[in-house]
């Protein structure tokens, strides 16, 4: 990450790398790559230094959450079915400065069980149900109080 801009991790959990061919219904047609890609660009736009990671194994997710604590960079969370009961997770977002947790999909509007989140207590703001454009969001919202 550049040093002149503000660094940011979007960090994706398990699944989100088959965006694009799951439940399109639910998720879209734009893959994880192409929303990587974009997200990049939407940051440079807005003075921010975008790294997009996705990852299927928890260990991994935690590791790049004590990163993000470590180097004291923002992130954007999109913990998929992780929200819904990793602890281990939780532990790890309590101790990055600042997170934004976003969601594809409406969990609310979902199946009981995806309407907790065990992250969303730990995290500055949640956006849910606005499609691709919740990261984006979560963007905006960084850099306009950074």
């Amino acid at each position: 990450m550049s040093d002149e801009l503000t660094g940011v991790l979007v960090l994706n959990g398990v699944n989100l790398g088959r965006l694009g061919r799951r439940q399109p219904e639910v998720y879209g047609s734009t893959t994880h790559a192409q929303l990587a890609e974009r997200l990049v660009v939407v940051g440079e736009s807005l003075g921010l230094d975008v790294e997009v990671r996705q990852t299927d194994f928890e260990g991994e997710m935690v590791q790049w959450l004590h990163e993000a604590a470590d180097a004291g960079v923002l992130v954007v969370l999109n913990p998929a079915a992780w929200t819904h009961y990793s602890i281990a997770l939780a532990d790890a977002v309590v101790q990055v400065p600042r997170v934004v947790e976003v969601h594809i999909s409406n969990v609310h509007a979902r199946e009981e069980f995806r309407r907790h989140s065990v992250v969303s207590p730990h995290a500055e703001a949640v956006l849910a149900g606005f499609g691709l454009a919740g990261y984006e969001l979560a963007l905006r919202h960084l850099a306009a109080t950074s």
